[in-house]
């Protein structure tokens, strides 16, 4: 079922009575909803499906298949279908444990108009927000081998092919990229790509270890090997064996265990303090650093040999500013995120909102966009918010911001592609018949984006 572009939703009221059948569509379609009224349950369950776009009301007293069944039926469907019961009297306690069941909400008869109303158009807006955030999620994911690689800019479909083409071997990677810009996810993403996927991922912050157990901590120690060493303890380098040792901030490693560590990479053994026997090891080497390591090297702060052996294979990743047609779609990764981390409703930011933040320059790169993505779910980021918008964004309904979204990610794409519509519609994976349906209601045409 479609909606009309003046409907603000779709409802599907369901009541063997006619006349409150009746009166419930009428109420209802005054309010600008679209209805379909039901005399039944059986004929209600022809019309729900895991992508429809709307609420079901429903009495619980009813022949044949009552209420609560046609609810558990509904929510076998799709449990974010929101249903709203309606009852007598005396079934109020019943009602109450549907709630607890899953029910969204329920109406006591008689119950006014603007009621029904109400519960009615918040229903359906936090179902349009699921589907969209439904949507979202399956731009997020398809099509990609990446895991957490989030953005279609050509600099990330760049670093997902050279993922691809290196992951499954052993080579040994560097990897450069500013602060935050998500070195360890692509570590990450190297292993879960690779065939040492089923043993461990073993990382180390070289700038957050203190000098003084860093030896200890990366080549392991015997039992004696120094004051207080009571046991044998394994590095973090014997326990990455067939696996992959990722080191970040390796710059900060140490000289005098560079050379241990050179040692390792060459030979694939380990020697733990106060040892005198090499143990064999099967890894591969992942180092990540935010400096030029050449120049690193150069200055005397980084061994020159290290250094060359780490840059057989080296991954770059773009920073947020060299990428921003990617800050929508990470924002709103960002967002869905934060809302089930915080127990919250997703937000959905306005267009204006939207392009002030691919404005920015983001020196944090991702970690700050999702910094901000977690103050926007939780209330706290008004600088998002435009100085003078002709409608402030706390007066709009929630569909109205997702139809704001909606239009901001058509038109950012549009704007992308220079109006090509082929383009557009394969970015965004929705079918042509939609993209237009979608250009007619938001008063959009190709020909405004054309360079």
């Amino acid at each position: 079922m479609s909606i009309s572009d003046t409907s603000i939703g779709s409802v599907l009221f369901v009541d063997d009575e006619r006349a409150v059948r009746l009166a419930g569509q009428q109420t209802l379609e005054l309010a600008g909803f679209d209805v379909v009224a039901c005399d039944g349950a059986e004929r209600a369950l022809r019309h729900v499906g895991r992508d429809w776009p709307g609420c079901l009301v429903t009495d619980v007293r009813m022949p044949q298949m009552d209420g609560l069944a046609l609810m558990a039926r509904v929510r076998a469907i799709d449990p974010d279908l929101p249903v709203i019961l309606i009852t007598g009297h005396g079934d109020v306690p019943m009602a109450v444990q549907a709630m607890r069941d899953g029910a969204y909400d329920f109406l006591e008869k008689p119950f006014p108009s603007d009621r029904l109303i109400d519960i009615a158009r918040r229903a359906v807006d936090k179902r349009r927000l699921v589907l969209e955030n439904r949507r979202l999620r399956a731009a997020l994911s398809g099509g990609e081998s990446t895991p957490g690689i989030v953005g279609r800019t050509p600099g990330i479909e760049r670093l997902r092919a050279t993922i691809a083409s290196v992951a499954d071997t052993n080579a040994d990677v560097l990897v450069f990229g500013e602060t935050g810009t998500g070195k360890e996810m692509v570590a990450r993403a190297l292993h879960a790509a690779s065939a040492r996927r089923k043993h461990p991922f073993v990382a180390l912050n070289c700038g957050a270890m203190p000098e003084a157990i860093f030896e200890s901590e990366l080549f392991g120690h015997e039992a004696g090997a120094f004051t207080g060493a009571a046991k044998r303890r394994v590095g973090r380098i014997e326990h990455a064996s067939g696996g992959t040792l990722f080191l970040d901030e390796i710059e900060s490693m140490p000289l005098s265990l560079q050379v241990k560590l050179l040692r390792v990479i060459q030979e694939r053994m380990v020697e733990p303090l106060g040892s005198n026997e090499l143990i064999p090891v099967d890894l591969r080497v992942v180092a990540a650093t935010k400096v030029d390591l050449r120049q690193a090297a150069a200055a005397g702060k980084f061994r020159e040999d290290l250094y060359y052996r780490l840059n057989v294979v080296v991954v770059t990743i773009p920073s947020l500013r060299e990428r921003r047609d990617d800050v929508p779609l990470l924002f709103q990764h960002f967002i869905v995120q934060a809302a089930s981390r915080y127990n919250r409703e997703p937000r959905v930011p306005s267009p204006a909102q939207m392009q002030r933040l691919v404005g920015q320059d983001w020196p944090g790169n991702v970690r700050e966009l999702r910094n901000a993505a977690d103050r926007f779910v939780l209330g706290l980021e008004e600088s998002a918010a435009p100085p003078e918008a002709p409608k402030p964004p706390s007066t709009l309904s929630l569909a109205e911001q997702v139809d704001l979204f909606e239009k901001g990610l058509i038109q950012s794409e549009l704007a992308r592609q220079k109006g090509s519509v082929k383009a557009a519609i394969e970015a965004l994976n929705i079918p042509r018949k939609t993209f237009y349906d979608k250009l007619k209601r938001y008063g959009l045409s190709r020909e405004d984006f054309i360079d």
